[in-house]
């Protein structure tokens, strides 16, 4: 079981800060974007590839991949949220399907990314998570985390080497730091 109630923790923080990056539970659209710059700069040859965005919100993703010029061959956007779906549907224009990560089948594509979604996991459900995007991934998987040592209360936490070692097992292991404190990104490659 998740930390806490996903569904009416992101029904709350849309209801307090609106249909943006506050509402998905970021800080502000500018750390926001970085976390996006940092998954994108995993996947140089994006254009010619099949992306999954896993937990992807109001498709921000998406929107920030066409202003950067960097929109891949195929976008799927997957949340558990039907608004979230709705919106994303209406700002993307793509194909955006309601998905549970942890128990809905996925779809398959060349790469999975996630940013943020894992956040309000457990350990267990992130590893799980993790591996189930990876399995239904061509070519492998890239997401951020929250760095710190993990603790009891509403957000997950990881240190760095510890991913590492826990995905060693599915594919190569990256770990990508420096582009903001507190954070840091995973790419695991078929």
């Amino acid at each position: 079981m998740p930390r806490i109630d996903q569904k009416l923790f992101y029904t709350n923080t849309v209801a307090k800060h609106g249909k943006n990056a506050k509402g998905v539970a970021w800080n502000d659209e500018k750390r926001q974007r970085r976390r996006f710059d940092a998954l994108l700069k995993q996947i140089p040859d994006i254009a010619s590839c099949s992306v999954v965005d896993a937990g992807c919100g109001f498709g921000d993703l998406y929107l920030y991949m066409q202003q950067s010029g960097r929109l891949p061959k195929r976008y799927i956007g997957l949340d558990m949220m039907e608004p979230m779906v709705q919106e994303a549907q209406r700002r993307t224009g793509q194909s955006i399907l309601r998905r549970d990560l942890l128990t809905d089948p996925l779809p398959e594509a060349d790469w999975y990314l996630v940013s943020g979604s894992f956040n309000l996991l457990t350990r267990f459900e992130t590893l799980l998570a993790v591996k189930r995007c990876f399995d239904a991934a061509d070519r492998g998987i890239v997401f951020n985390l929250l760095r710190g040592s993990d603790r009891s209360g509403t957000y997950n936490y990881w240190l760095p080497k510890e991913m590492e070692k826990a995905c060693r097992n599915l594919g190569k292991v990256r770990i990508y730091e420096g582009y903001l404190e507190g954070d840091f990104t995973v790419k695991i490659k078929v």
